[in-house]
């Protein structure tokens, strides 16, 4: 059961991600992007259960990479709600999606 569970708002966090590309608003891009942060944190307390589980071998860098993710999704938040200029606006929207993907590798 948990593992269904850890499986399912994991991969929740790329689709939102992925989604907020194609969002029809900056608004709805932030909704998006919030979307993926609650997922990461729901993430976040599966991962935490797994860890403290005697059955289950456990590896500590999942919990690193997801905390970079929780930063990141933080940040893109905190700045699509503030004032940025529009090329800054078009880099931010269009770097936030590569960079969660590439910390999975």
């Amino acid at each position: 059961m948990i593992a269904r569970q850890l499986l399912r708002s994991s991969t929740s966090i790329g689709a939102n991600v992925f989604e907020a590309q194609n969002a029809e608003s900056k608004a709805d891009f932030i909704h998006k992007m919030k979307l993926a942060a609650k997922e990461a944190s729901e993430t976040l307390y599966w991962l935490t259960l797994c860890e403290r589980s005697r059955n289950y071998r456990f590896n500590n860098i999942l919990i690193d990479n997801l905390s970079e993710i929780i930063k990141i999704l933080s940040k893109i938040i905190s700045s699509a709600k503030g004032k940025i200029p529009g090329l800054i606006w078009v880099f931010l929207y269009a770097f936030s999606n590569f960079q969660i993907f590439k910390l999975g590798n």
